[in-house]
């Protein structure tokens, strides 16, 4: 079997798909209005604050993403065996890589990254309102700022997530049993 055979054979997962786009428009449009409020009142501190919190959830998310792509399935298993807390959601994390990265990536990952441009384009609009210019220098620096933030942090997050992928995930999985608990 060659390789364009492979790929006829991978199986597209339709409900998934419309759920995760369903997903992606609602999470669009929530953290929209979110920074949308925010922003309306707020003063420039609290502007960046939340430009700087769109960036770190970014960068969270890739994290997650990528511990649940490279951490080892038995070490989980082990865990899981021995009854630690949080292993046995770790493991249904790992066993659910593609719908963990996809939901990470490219649900919060892209929706972040999109808010965050936006939120780094409305600040550049309320400063040149303040400062009583139209210079397109303000917006290209802002915005180069944003994605260098993200993109450096991503590239850091990254190696943390390498060499640190089953104590994350165990972490996060930690984080679903305290919550399923919680609930119920």
């Amino acid at each position: 079997m060659g390789y364009g055979d492979a790929l006829m054979k991978i199986k597209t997962n339709y409900k998934w798909v419309i759920k995760i786009v369903l997903i992606s428009v609602i999470a669009s449009i929530l953290f929209t209005l979110l920074s949308t409020e925010v922003l309306g009142r707020a003063g420039y501190i609290i502007a960046f604050a939340v430009l700087a919190v769109f960036i770190a959830i970014g960068i969270f998310v890739d994290i997650i993403a990528i511990a649940v792509t490279v951490a080892h399935e038995a070490s989980l298993h082990s865990m899981a065996a021995h009854k630690v807390r949080g292993a046995a959601e770790s493991l249904r994390l790992k066993k659910n890589a593609d719908r963990v990265t996809s939901f990470c990536n490219d649900v919060i990952g892209d929706v972040t990254g999109i808010i965050s441009g936006a939120t780094a384009a409305l600040i550049a609009a309320r400063l040149m309102t303040s400062l009583n210019t139209e210079s397109l220098l303000l917006s290209l620096l802002l915005t180069g700022i944003v994605t260098g933030l993200s993109v450096g942090g991503k590239a850091v997050a990254k190696a943390f997530a390498f060499n640190h992928s089953i104590s994350i995930v165990l972490w996060v999985g930690r984080l679903i049993n305290l919550f399923k608990k919680t609930k119920g």
